[in-house]
């Protein structure tokens, strides 16, 4: 296990490097001794929040260091890499965000405090950058007869910052029991807050700023644990990208296989395109700042994290295939779990939000292309690779028809997708290239969908560091929508799902207290 990812750091060439307040040595796989200089990095890059300090009262983060983490493409690679059509419809979205809560290690006798977890996660980090050396790069904005969008891989580093909120508990990140969330602290626990992708792009001759990196972590050190949040640029990956370099991150960090982990799959970085098609893509610029410009402050929300058990989730499949096999219909596919439990919140939302039957609603699922497109690898594919598909209807029908019929509406629409490979390429390549349409910054979303982000098959809680598996996670502020519901695998694992979900306060009151959804709900163990 050790030797694929010693096989492919020698591939890369010279390791990673970064700049930190003290001398730094590293050990690679490879087994040479790379050191760091002691230089602070300079927080360059307009729009970005570099305040020493976030939050009030109890809820203070303190940011202890910030390091600019660099890693050089390896000889022979590609210095630039052009966005794919799935890529580029994500400019005018927020950087995707995620962090995990992790127990507080225990401490050595003799160490310096303030360094003993980042002794531990700044090499790992550095490391793994590495390996996904593109995301070290720059999104630029070039192009002579039509503007096109590109990262090139110039080294200049992803962002890691260490921070303390010694006023803040594992129970104030996990919010357990569901409750009302407050955004402080956990928004200040998350980096690059506030950007959109497009933010993060230069253009050429651009000196009067720096752009903002495409990847930034964030270690808080918390009362009694450790929460660890990631801030990835949605242009240049998705959520499997975005997990793939944390269990990547994580896998290093716990010494790469020395406890006979299974290493994650080597990232496969040369991005898909059809044959035949242009490249680079050429934009018709002026829609995405016309989306930029539609930015406005988000309305009031609230946040709730609900976990349902394994047995929870399957009991809720079998309900719905069962009402479905009693009113006669015969969908393309069998409901599946998530299907269930998602047609189960969609039905629940509707409630909460009062809709009137006549109402339109629509849930909006992604539909993973990894291994169903020819020339998409099935594992390690770095970029964007998943389609949005909808199911709509009235609130009448969502919520008065039962489970089954919602869940089929769910069903019928991914199967109509994901079985058609040319209906795939045809909906999310032929036709955006043609239309450029880009969706619109969380806050300016529809009020009456539901668009489910994440998947439950992303190993969330494999997360292991060096000390111990994760307690909860938590998706950061910039995702936050009215509608938006946030998957991950339950704690436990055995089928459990956790949904973080997001709406106005008036309605996330009234789901709380829908007994019909809670009955679903089930504490996770060990909390």
């Amino acid at each position: 296990m050790i030797g694929i990812w010693s096989s492919l750091e020698q591939q890369l060439g010279p390791a990673a490097s970064t700049q930190h307040k003290e001398q730094i040595k590293l050990i690679p796989l490879s087994g040479r001794v790379v050191s760091f200089s002691k230089t602070a990095m300079q927080s360059a890059y307009r729009n970005t929040p570099m305040q020493g300090s976030a939050g009030g009262g109890s809820g203070r983060v303190q940011v202890i260091s910030r390091q600019m983490v660099r890693a050089e493409a390896p000889p022979a690679s590609e210095e630039e890499i052009h966005l794919t059509p799935w890529d580029l419809r994500m400019l005018t979205v927020e950087y995707f965000q995620d962090g995990i809560v992790l127990p507080k290690p225990n401490r050595d006798p003799g160490r310096d405090d303030d360094l003993a977890v980042m002794d531990r996660l700044s090499p790992a980090f550095a490391r793994a950058l590495r390996c996904f050396y593109p995301l070290a790069g720059r999104m630029v904005i070039g192009g002579d007869t039509a503007t096109t969008v590109s990262l090139l891989c110039t080294g200049e580093g992803a962002e890691l910052v260490h921070a303390a909120a010694p006023g803040v508990t594992a129970a104030d990140v996990a919010a357990w029991p569901p409750r009302d969330t407050p955004r402080e602290p956990v928004s200040s626990l998350f980096p690059l807050n506030g950007l959109l992708c497009v933010d993060a792009a230069a253009s050429p001759g651009a000196e009067s700023r720096r752009p903002a990196p495409l990847l930034a972590a964030q270690v808080t050190e918390l009362a009694d644990a450790v929460f660890v949040a990631v801030s990835l640029n949605h242009a240049a990956g998705d959520g499997t990208t975005f997990w793939h370099f944390v269990n990547t991150w994580s896998y290093l960090a716990r010494g790469g296989g020395a406890d006979s982990s299974p290493p994650p799959p080597p990232p496969v970085l040369k991005r898909w395109f059809p044959d035949g098609y242009p490249v680079p893509v050429p934009l018709q610029f002026a829609k995405v700042q016309h989306a930029v410009q539609q930015r406005r402050p988000p309305p009031p929300l609230h946040e709730c994290a609900f976990h349902f058990s394994g047995d929870s989730v399957r009991n809720l499949k079998a309900r719905a295939n069962a009402e479905l096999a009693r009113s006669g219909e015969t969908p393309a596919a069998s409901v599946s779990s998530l299907q269930a439990l998602l047609a189960h919140l969609w039905r629940s939302v509707c409630r909460a939000r009062r809709l009137e039957p006549s109402q339109r609603t629509a849930y909006v699922q992604f539909i993973g292309c990894r291994g169903r497109v020819r020339g998409v690898p099935a594992a390690g594919y770095v970029g964007n690779a998943v389609v949005p598909c909808r199911a709509a209807s009235t609130a009448g029908e969502v919520v008065g028809n039962g489970l089954g019929r919602a869940a089929g509406l769910l069903a019928r629409a991914v199967a109509s997708l994901a079985k058609d490979e040319a209906a795939l390429v045809r909906e999310s390549v032929d036709r955006w290239t043609e239309e450029q349409r880009f969706p619109p910054p969380a806050a300016a979303q529809a009020v009456a969908a539901i668009v489910a982000g994440n998947s439950p098959r992303f190993d969330v809680y494999g997360n292991n560091f060096g000390w111990g598996k994760p307690v909860a996670v938590r998706c950061g502020p910039e995702n936050a929508a009215d509608g938006k519901c946030t998957v991950y695998e339950g704690r436990g694992g055995g089928g459990a799902v956790c949904l973080e979900v997001c709406l106005a306060p008036d309605a996330m009151a009234r789901l709380v207290a829908d007994e019909e959804f809670m009955d679903a709900v089930a504490a996770p163990p060990c909390l």
